[in-house]
């Protein structure tokens, strides 16, 4: 992958600087983001060294100090925003009944839904490109997590990797089951393909699992965001399912959202009770940071379902507008 098209000034200054390489601990003076999405593109490329990497970027500028200085000030930004939109939980007696409820209350438009039922062919083909960013990624973010975690907390996270990753064999793994459906719909399965095509709510959706992941701090809101996601994508997968199958795409990809139908089912309880109840029972002082998670995943999702429902004219007016 090269790095992006820029967004803005500050995205053409990081990116023509990673290009040429910085080669004192003295980085640029760096100019203020144009917009949201010239920051949040900033940040998805920094995070990007921490990954696969960039194939015009040296490995060597992964610890540079003055990407890591912007890369603080622009993780400082993102969170403090996060932050602002939570709006706080109130604890009422057991772990997991309470989780399940705060999450079956955060409702918002449904992507799924519409692929279900009224989607056309161009809007899946649109929404498979710009969801590639994280499915061609999947469990990554979670996955810097393992070793901060208590011993049962840590045990039940990496039983739930190991599905994720495909018990063993390669080719159940999620990521490769969704770069081959890409692949069956004509789309590019590379790495990345697509990130010029793909709005702020995604970067942001992106980069805040990378935040969570990177920092050992917001271990409990790495957490929540994955349980949240989990207890919120069995159904939802079931639609896209049906939703394909309707506009009669490739069985490639229908398999990949079948396979999370019953494993997501599975998969939430375990992320939910045992992986998040476990890491409150032990740090109850994270109980608050699961939540913010939680709700961080369910807010960006609602957005971004905003955002292409509003491009493809299915929300209007006040509809259109993400709180």
């Amino acid at each position: 992958m090269l790095t992006p098209k820029p967004r803005g000034s500050l995205s053409e200054a990081v990116f023509a600087a990673l290009r040429a390489g910085l080669d004192t601990d003295h980085g640029p003076v760096w100019p203020t983001a144009d917009a949201d999405e010239d920051a949040a593109v900033s940040l998805w490329v920094l995070y990007e060294l921490h990954y696969r990497g960039l194939d015009d970027v040296g490995d060597e500028l992964e610890w540079h100090p003055a990407l890591l200085a912007l890369r603080h000030q622009l993780e400082g930004d993102l969170e403090a925003r996060l932050r602002a939109r939570f709006p706080g939980r109130r604890s009422e007696g057991d772990f997991g009944e309470e989780f399940f409820g705060f999450v079956a209350n955060h409702d918002g438009p449904s992507l799924a839904a519409h692929v279900q039922r009224d989607a056309d062919r161009d809007q899946v083909l649109e929404l498979l490109r710009v969801r590639s960013i994280y499915h061609l990624k999947e469990a990554d973010p979670t996955a810097w997590v393992v070793p901060r975690l208590p011993v049962a907390t840590k045990a039940a996270l990496m039983e739930l990797l190991y599905d994720e990753y495909g018990v063993g064999d390669p080719n159940r793994l999620h990521a490769h089951l969704w770069a081959l459906g890409m692949e069956a719909c004509g789309l590019e399965s590379d790495y990345g393909a697509y990130i010029d095509e793909v709005p702020t709510e995604i970067l942001e959706q992106n980069n805040a699992m990378s935040l969570f992941g990177l920092h050992r701090r917001l271990r409990g809101a790495a957490l929540g965001h994955l349980a949240a996601f989990e207890a919120t994508s069995s159904m939802p997968s079931r639609r896209m399912a049906q939703g394909l199958e309707r506009l009669d795409l490739p069985r490639a990809i229908v398999d990949y959202y079948t396979e999370h139908i019953e494993a997501d089912a599975v998969h939430e309880q375990l992320a939910v009770r045992t992986v998040c109840g476990s890491l409150v029972a032990q740090e109850p002082g994270l109980t608050d940071d699961v939540y913010f998670g939680a709700f961080t995943c369910l807010d960006l999702e609602n957005r971004v379902a905003v955002r292409m429902l509003s491009r493809w004219g299915v929300l209007e007016g006040d509809e259109g507008a993400a709180a």
